[in-house]
């Protein structure tokens, strides 16, 4: 794929933008996943035979677009892994919402238990046998006709936590009909972007700050141009 959008890259770690319906990695669809693309971006750039080695950091549902960063080599790696299990990495987003929140800017804590057969989770208020506690910032940066844009920053990291807290909220992501939304987008899309990440460099230990432009689509584009 030629129109891969790498957004850092050094000899330990690169940084793409994924866009909107593309897995991270193999899942039971078949689909090919971006860490083989990736792979072939470094193999084919800096002229690697054989098989190269891509670790998986962190990683984003399927509908949703935006910051992935993959490890070029083991130590960056383990070392990657320690930085977000000791939650040292600072992720933002944007959401597009059709409900305006109660409160322009809030934050949310909810209790969230995960069903795996139907890949869903549910917000509760309080703590329920099985539950975590997840904890996000959000607030609103934009609006146009119809929707309302929302900068939002999890501080933990629980499975569609952004999805079903915003849903939990009255504000389900435009598109994201397994929380709530009234239909669906082209592709099966929803309109969450994982814009901006900071993080101390696992080799370097410079701090590293990265910005992605949400998918060039029409909602998207609106609020690039009248809000951002």
């Amino acid at each position: 794929m030629n129109d891969l959008q790498v957004l850092y890259e050094d000899n330990h770690i690169i940084v793409v933008n994924k866009r909107p319906g593309e897995i991270v990695q193999s899942d039971k669809t078949g689909d090919k996943p971006l860490v083989e693309i990736v792979k072939e971006y470094i193999g084919k750039k800096y002229n690697k035979p054989g098989n190269v080695f891509m670790g998986v950091v962190h990683r984003i549902d399927r509908p949703v677009s935006g910051i992935v960063i993959f490890s070029r080599t083991s130590k960056s790696l383990s070392r990657m892994n320690e930085i977000f299990r000791e939650k040292k990495v600072n992720k933002g987003y944007w959401a597009i919402v059709r409900n305006r929140p109660s409160e322009a800017k809030g934050t949310l804590i909810h209790y969230l238990k995960r069903d795996p057969e139907k890949n869903k989770v549910k917000a509760f208020p309080s703590e329920e046998p099985g539950s975590q506690r997840s904890w996000l910032d959000y607030e609103v940066i934009g609006q146009s006709d119809n929707y309302y844009l929302l900068d939002v920053h999890p501080h933990t990291g629980r499975h569609h936590q952004i999805r079903a807290q915003l849903a939990a909220m009255g504000c389900p992501i435009k598109g994201d009909v397994k929380y709530g939304a009234e239909r669906t987008n082209e592709g099966g899309l929803i309109h969450l972007h994982a814009r901006t990440i900071r993080f101390l460099h696992p080799v370097k230990k410079e701090n590293i700050e990265i910005q992605a432009e949400p998918p060039d689509e029409t909602l998207w584009n609106y609020f690039k141009e009248h809000h951002v």
